[in-house]
């Protein structure tokens, strides 16, 4: 008796101990699938944000990311990644409905913002979203143009799909968890810019509330993107991953709920949804916070030179020390440059010269300045000259400076010859939310950019055209300028 009531007891702990993961197991499905009611949400604003009027300070900060993104579009076109997207958008043809910027190729709207968005962030002049890591501007913007031009537009209608193509992109890294994302592996740029493409371009083509629901769906399956890309060695994948990818994964979801396609209308919320799929650590209310009243695309930091963004701050603090002490190549020992941890791991002396911070380091030191010739030259990363002097640039990864507040920021020490020690810490790049831009800075980095690739005249028309973008009737008008 004794014996069987030993093992009855063993039984019992055995069972329930086996039915705790199970219990709560089924706990969790039955938290996920009570509703929250978050794709509701979320599409009838996206459906409301088509006719809501915006705040000032938003409409100027949106003519800015549009303008700034035009700029990377037009100078990417030209670079390796952008000639590898015009041939093979060539080569599959498709319908004539958007044309490929820089190029008097027409294609279906979906190769259009695969080749634009590969164009927008070639030349790493496009924005960055520091909390987020996202790219939103390299994605958001060709997918908003393609579908724009097929749909004929105008440009108010595109000014707001822009905006909350920056809202979306944003806020899935919100939702999933950014440190969480790049912790498993996965691109932020990647994992965010299928949802900011397909705001923009759901919201362009007018889908209804139901439209708006399945557009996430077909979105939501096409998510991904992979960290591999910091081996990528010329920029071509970089390019897709971060842009071409999302921008065509966006159209596509949003043409196929315009054509009636059907699918799960909840995808954020129930068994299974997708913040649950894509993180461990999911918070669904980041999707919906804020929304109306705080808007993302404020937020990006707009590049003043065309490298990674992790350089930004550090090639900033350098020139400032450049000139505040007359630095050269004769009078310079050696330079520290210290950046946040996980900012160095991906600059840390790389094949692409534009996200090589040594290598733009040296640069500097020997022309005093940074062009955006040099900062994409792999004939001048082999220069012998270069090659001596970055063995004078030291890059450390600082632990103290992964401050949320300011993940982006530099510190740089230079050691001068003399035995003196001078360094800068520039906390906020150029260009952040912080350290912001104004319109004629935007505006004259925008014209250095397109100048050399489609001539001053047209150049100066699109930024008009984007300067009074509300007036403008049809953004098939902006796109002729910018097409070849």
């Amino acid at each position: 008796m004794q014996r069987r009531q030993i093992l009855g007891t063993v039984g019992s702990l055995l069972a329930a101990t086996a039915l705790r993961p199970v219990a709560a197991a089924r706990r969790f499905e039955q938290e996920g699938r009570a509703s929250t009611d978050l794709t509701s949400r979320l599409a009838r604003y996206m459906v409301a944000a088509r006719d809501r009027q915006l705040p000032s300070e938003v409409v100027q900060a949106a003519k800015h990311r549009i303008l700034d993104t035009l700029g990377a579009i037009v100078s990417g076109a030209r670079l390796k990644p952008g000639e590898m997207a015009i041939r093979y958008v060539q080569a599959v043809g498709g319908a004539a409905e958007a044309s490929v910027p820089t190029t008097a190729v027409r294609t279906s709207a979906i190769n259009a913002a695969l080749a634009a968005g590969m164009f927008a962030h070639a030349d790493e002049t496009d924005d960055f979203e520091p909390v987020t890591k996202a790219h939103p501007g390299c994605v958001v913007v060709p997918a908003a143009m393609a579908m724009a031009e097929r749909e004929n537009r105008s440009g108010e209608e595109l000014l707001r799909a822009v905006t909350l193509g920056y809202d979306l992109c944003c806020r899935l890294l919100m939702a999933l968890g950014p440190d969480h994302v790049r912790a498993t592996h996965r691109s932020a740029e990647g994992v965010s810019s299928t949802f900011g493409a397909v705001a923009a371009a759901a919201s362009l083509a007018k889908l209804d509330e139901n439209g708006m629901r399945y557009a996430l769906s077909y979105a939501a399956q096409q998510v991904s993107g992979i960290w591999s890309w910091e081996r990528d060695t010329e920029h071509i994948e970089k390019a897709f991953d971060f842009a071409g990818m999302g921008a065509r994964n966006g159209v596509t979801a949003a043409l196929m709920a315009k054509a009636g396609f059907t699918g799960v209308s909840d995808v954020l919320d129930g068994e299974h949804n997708a913040l649950q799929a894509l993180s461990r650590e999911p918070r669904p209310e980041e999707m919906v916070a804020g929304l109306g009243s705080r808007f993302f695309i404020t937020e990006t930091a707009i590049k003043v030179f065309s490298v990674g963004y992790p350089i930004q701050a550090a090639l900033d603090a350098f020139l400032v020390l450049r000139r505040q002490h007359a630095l050269t190549l004769d009078n310079v020992e050696r330079i520290v440059a210290r950046l946040p941890e996980d900012g160095a791991r991906i600059v840390d002396d790389r094949a692409m010269p534009d996200v090589n911070i040594q290598y733009v380091l040296a640069t500097a030191l020997i022309d005093g300045t940074l062009s955006f010739d040099a900062s994409h030259s792999y004939e001048r990363m082999r220069d012998p000259q270069v090659l001596a002097v970055k063995k004078r640039v030291q890059l450390v990864a600082d632990r103290t400076l992964m401050d949320p507040a300011a993940p982006r920021s530099g510190r740089v020490e230079v050691t001068l010859r003399d035995g003196r020690t001078v360094s800068h810490f520039t906390r906020y790049a150029p260009g952040t939310k912080e350290n912001p831009l104004d319109t004629a800075g935007v505006t004259a980095k925008a014209r250095e950019l397109m100048t050399p690739v489609i001539g001053a005249r047209r150049t100066s028309d699109v930024i008009n055209r984007v300067s009074a973008i509300e007036q403008l009737r049809s953004v098939r008008e902006l796109a002729n300028l910018l097409a070849g």
